[in-house]
């Protein structure tokens, strides 16, 4: 495993990281959920990301349990808020109240003391940025937090937050966006400013749900034990499922793949790594098998023909 800094901060995550969403406190039972986490520290996954809204916290209290025994400074934590914990006016958003309530409900669930990167889910309209950024702030003069940063912000609200926070407030250091092979949006102006700002991209979805794997044909049945079969995890994925020209696409991938000896998915994570930009690719996993093939993904280095091989065919 191959580790890169998270921006311009000191902390240093591996390149491959895994993730809570859909799978954790939802559609894996206990077990399966220890034999993932166990697999990712075999293969040296440093980076664990979740959110308070990952299975309404079932997630975080997962790994709460799965996490108690493990040494606190062998992983680098991270967790979100953002969207309604509960049907008050004050349980979701970026208010300085949710945030703190919300800060100290996931270092409970997570039965921790700080959380390493603490990542505002969504851009708040109803918010004043200041407040929001204060709170950051002041959860990382109290210890509770180490790292800050948000996910799916606007460029708009990145420019102005980096404007407010300026020298007086400790600045984001962790952008998480949707990337990969199908979805390039943050290329053009995101990535760029977070660069210049010292912000890490640590994206998620970079298998496209799973597509980019190759596993799902056009015109044939879905595999039983994949996520478009299973109805707690495919509400996201069944427009991509859905676009047979597309599936047909990324068929096409697999004579890359084994040109350059690795699997589609291994293949679709060394596009996304190709970019010194990002810090850290986040998976999904139901199983070990899963977790040990993504990992192999890490130190593969694609040459620019095979990049724009893998662009031309998708285009």
């Amino acid at each position: 495993m191959q580790y890169r800094r998270l921006g311009d901060a000191g902390v240093k995550l591996s390149e491959i990281g895994l993730g809570g969403w859909l799978t954790f406190g939802n559609a894996i039972d206990m077990d399966q959920a220890r034999a993932v986490m166990d697999k990712a520290f075999d293969v040296g996954i440093n980076f664990l990301d979740s959110a308070d809204a990952y299975a309404r916290g079932k997630c975080e209290e997962v790994w709460g349990q799965l996490l108690r025994s493990r040494r606190r400074s062998d992983y680098v934590l991270a967790t979100k808020c953002f969207f309604p914990m509960g049907p008050g006016p004050n349980d979701g958003g970026l208010s300085r109240k949710h945030i703190m309530e919300s800060c100290h409900a996931s270092l409970h669930r997570l039965q921790t003391d700080y959380i390493d990167l603490y990542q505002c889910h969504r851009f708040d309209e109803q918010t004043p940025l200041e407040e929001t950024i204060r709170a950051m702030d002041d959860l990382i003069r109290q210890g509770k937090v180490l790292y800050w940063g948000f996910s799916e912000w606007p460029v708009e609200g990145i420019e102005k937050c980096l404007q407010i926070c300026g020298d007086r407030f400790y600045r984001p250091r962790g952008s998480q966006p949707c990337y990969n092979l199908l979805t390039r949006g943050i290329e053009k102006q995101v990535m760029p400013l977070c660069s210049k700002a010292g912000i890490g991209q640590v994206v998620f979805s970079p298998l496209a749900q799973g597509v980019l794997t190759g596993k799902y044909r056009p015109g044939e049945p879905f595999p039983a034990d994949s996520r478009a079969k299973d109805d707690r995890q495919n509400q996201f994925i069944k427009r991509m499922t859905d676009d047979k020209d597309l599936l047909a696409k990324v068929q096409r991938l697999a004579t890359l793949a084994a040109e350059n000896k690795c699997t589609m998915s291994q293949l679709a994570l060394a596009w996304v790594l190709r970019k010194s930009e990002v810090t850290s690719c986040i998976i999904g996993a139901t199983r070990p098998r899963q977790v040990e093939e993504n990992a192999e993904a890490s130190g593969i280095r694609l040459d620019e023909a095979v990049v724009r091989r893998m662009e031309e065919i998708v285009a």
